[in-house]
C-alpha cells in the first residue's frame, strides 16, 4: 500500500476518533459534567487530523508541479 493510501486511511479513523470524542463532549455537556479531559480529548485527534487533511488538500497541487 502506498504512502498516500495510509494517509487517507489513518485520516480516515483520526475523523473516526474526532467524532466520537466531539460526541462524548456533548453528552457530557448535557449530563453538566465539569471534567477539562473530555473536552481535550477531542484536541488528541485533531492535530494530527489537522496535519494529514493539510497534506491531502495539497496532493493534488504536488502532483501537479510534479507532472
Amino acid at each position: 500500500m502506498s504512502t498516500q493510501m495510509w494517509i487517507r486511511q489513518i485520516h480516515r479513523w483520526l475523523s473516526m476518533a474526532f467524532t466520537l470524542a466531539v460526541i462524548a463532549n456533548i453528552v457530557a455537556m448535557i449530563m453538566q459534567l465539569q471534567a477539562v479531559w473530555i473536552g481535550v480529548l477531542a484536541l488528541v485527534p485533531l492535530i494530527p487530523l489537522l496535519a494529514t487533511g493539510l497534506y491531502l488538500f495539497a496532493l493534488p497541487y504536488l502532483n501537479r508541479s510534479n507532472a
